[in-house]
């Protein structure tokens, strides 16, 4: 397998595939690299080096107990990054990874990253406070604490049904993609796991949105039940430079699965923008 080991000692797992203008995708919480199989294959058959990790904590890499945050998982990205020596380089996350890839873009990306996607991704900032009124309440992120903390195999399987809509009416299960996210989840750390959900939902990325200058096209379904639209593409669009909005009626959280043809199409169409 291949894995850089970065400077604290945790070992992060990737995959490297192909040549040509590297795109680098980020997975959401509680994930690994495996989230990304759609867009992977698809981009790779189009011509592009397509390259994912696992976060510390997930999936193939180190089951860490410390560093389960944002700055080092955006110090992470850019250790992975400068040790296969990427530029001009277009990264895309998924919730969790919309975040990190922000937070690097802002942090570290400059000169190397060329474009950035923040798909169904939780910028600018989940949690309700005096300042984010409409967020979403702190009592709902204890509650995944506790179901991660005590129950994550049951919980890992029960969350599948709002993160891919799969508890709307008419809606068609697929039951080998509700197993992958468990065989995914269950994977990783539950002490990198747990800490996660700080990382995801208290971490404030509005200075990230307003300091980075390159295109960033964000992509949202309008009935995401884990990252609600409005609290989260609506807001971070009006703190881009440069960005471009595209949501999409009814598609859930886990769009680029589900909906991998449409989600694809719009992405080609932006990295050849």
């Amino acid at each position: 397998m291949s894995k850089i080991t970065v400077k604290d000692g945790t070992e992060i797992y990737y995959k490297d595939w192909g040549t040509g203008q590297p795109l680098v995708f980020h997975h959401g919480w509680p994930l690994s690299a495996d989230d990304w199989d759609a867009q992977m294959f698809f981009f790779l058959e189009q011509g592009y080096r397509v390259i994912a990790h696992d976060r510390r904590g997930h999936g193939r890499s180190s089951q860490t107990a410390t560093g389960n945050e944002m700055d080092t998982y955006a110090a992470d990205v850019a250790e992975l990054v400068e040790a296969l020596d990427l530029k001009d380089a277009i990264h895309i996350g998924h919730s969790t990874g919309g975040g990190e890839v922000i937070h690097y873009a802002a942090k570290y990306g400059k000169g190397r990253i060329a474009k950035a996607v923040l798909i169904s991704a939780v910028p600018p900032v989940m949690v309700q406070s005096e300042s984010n009124p409409d967020g979403v309440p702190i009592a709902v992120f204890d509650g995944i604490r506790e179901s991660t903390a005590t129950q994550r195999n049951q919980f890992y399987q029960d969350i599948t049904f709002p993160f891919y809509g799969y508890n709307r009416e008419g809606a068609k299960v697929s039951q080998g993609i509700r197993d992958n996210w468990w065989r995914q989840g269950m994977m990783g750390g539950i002490k990198a796991h747990y800490d996660c959900i700080k990382a995801f939902s208290e971490t404030d990325f509005t200075e990230d949105l307003k300091s980075v200058d390159i295109p960033v096209l964000v992509l949202h379904g309008e009935d995401d039940q884990i990252v609600p639209f409005a609290n989260s593409a609506l807001k971070s669009i009006k703190h881009l430079k440069n960005g471009k909005l595209i949501s999409y009626p009814g598609f859930p959280h886990g769009m680029p699965t589900t909906e991998a043809a449409t989600i694809n199409k719009d992405l080609l169409a932006f990295i050849k923008e």
